[in-house]
């Protein structure tokens, strides 16, 4: 049994005829020979619309009920879609998280699957049936529902197409897949065709919304297949694969951005062991996720350092809270600072680890730019730089220009071929 796991965004099944659209389309994967299992997010607008409720009901509300409330949104979703198939003749049943046995932590409106029962699943394909499952939500071990996130239908499809071990997982959304660039911005932006796992994750996790970061981890993990692909049209879209040896001939696959995150910065703390340890400590104790970290060498008069790191906006209530907490202990004695006013600009492209020159060239486009960085932070694939955010349209087309990503890649030698007519 070929098995094809196919995820719908919520602008996919935005409408009665977009839902129409998508059973169609899977009623040709099935009479293509799949078994096929469809994810769906909840219709576009409607997550939003329930959260909008629930804070007219209350300021604060549980996140145990904000679960209970939005997991709706999906349900609505797959049960019309069920019922589009079965119009048209094909056998679907429709089945949320719990039923299909998504079992999860108990970290409510952010959980991670622990467990998948694909029994039932298996059942009702076995039977012929289509089955359409709730994307983003799971049950934890006292049988209440949770849900995984934004994005977290990403993470379904790829954790159901792991468990049943299909050949591919198709992701559909609204855009043709993934371009070096957000086409919305930077207007020469091209599509790829093939992307590694580790690019992805890369892009994921700084800021392209095309794919969630934990669903890339997941299929890299498990060596799922991904095919990132439109639903408002037949183009062939993005797979998402291994690494293989000609990517490494292209230095740099995409340039991408994020707004959201803010800069806070911790003054005058003692230069001794254990100090950043609390700071970071206490931080995670809250599920506060700190991306990028610079800490200066220590002041000699005054034998104090101080810290500087990024978290999302959305957390710098509860970061503020965690730094007065901390200064009652007397682990933090100066005051801190919070920028908003910050964009995070990266680079990614896994032929950095055999091309020598990148973040060089990259500082140079900036500098030329006259666009002025305030924290770097590298790995082996990316190179993030803090700048203003008034800036990052003008960073963007600039590197998306000078590393030439509007081009298709030359045919080039071999990196090691290359590295030795360098030097």
């Amino acid at each position: 049994m070929h098995i094809l796991v196919q995820k719908y965004g919520g602008t996919s099944v935005g409408s009665v005829e977009r839902i129409k659209n998508v059973a169609r389309r899977i009623i040709k994967s099935k009479e293509q020979g799949y078994s096929v299992v469809v994810v769906v997010s909840a219709m576009s607008g409607e997550t939003n619309r329930l959260l909008d409720l629930a804070h007219e009901m209350t300021p604060e509300p549980t996140r145990r009920e904000l679960d209970m409330l939005v997991s709706t949104g999906e349900q609505v979703s797959i049960a019309l879609l069920a019922m589009a198939l079965q119009d048209m003749g094909h056998p679907a049943i429709s089945m949320t998280g719990a039923q299909v046995g998504i079992r999860t932590d108990a970290n409510f409106t952010n959980a991670r699957i622990q467990h998948i029962d694909d029994k039932s699943m298996r059942a009702e394909l076995a039977k012929g049936c289509i089955v359409i499952v709730a994307g983003f939500q799971g049950i934890d071990q006292g049988n209440n529902i949770t849900t995984l996130g934004r994005g977290g239908s990403d993470t379904t499809a790829v954790a159901l197409a792991a468990a049943l071990k299909a050949k591919y997982c198709e992701i559909y959304t609204d855009v043709d897949g993934v371009y070096t660039a957000d086409p919305n911005k930077v207007s020469d932006a091209r599509l790829l065709r093939e992307i590694s796992y580790e690019e992805m994750l890369e892009l994921a996790s700084l800021g392209s919304k095309v794919l969630h970061s934990r669903s890339v981890e997941i299929a890299m993990n498990y060596n799922v297949v991904l095919h990132v692909r439109s639903s408002l049209n037949t183009t062939e879209g993005t797979l998402v694969v291994k690494e293989k040896k000609e990517m490494e001939q292209i230095r740099i696959n995409g340039v991408t951005s994020k707004t959201d995150e803010a800069r806070v910065t911790v003054y005058d703390l003692d230069h001794k062991p254990g100090v950043a340890a609390a700071v970071f400590g206490e931080l995670a104790k809250q599920r506060i996720n700190v991306d990028m970290i610079v800490q200066p060498s220590s002041t000699e008069a005054t034998h104090t350092n101080r810290i500087s790191f990024t978290v999302k906006k959305s957390d710098l209530k509860t970061v503020e809270g965690v730094i007065e907490n901390l200064r009652e202990m007397g682990a933090v004695k100066g005051k801190h600072a919070i920028d908003r006013d910050i964009a995070i600009i990266s680079i990614v492209g896994v032929g950095m680890k055999s091309h020598t020159g990148v973040a060089a060239e990259l500082f140079a486009i900036l500098a030329k730019n006259k666009i002025n960085i305030e924290m770097i932070s590298t790995s082996e694939i990316k190179i993030s730089c803090v700048i203003a955010e008034d800036r990052v349209l003008d960073a963007l087309r600039g590197i998306h220009a000078g590393f030439g990503l509007d081009k298709e890649p030359e045919k080039t030698a071999p990196p090691a071929a290359s590295a030795r007519k360098r030097a």
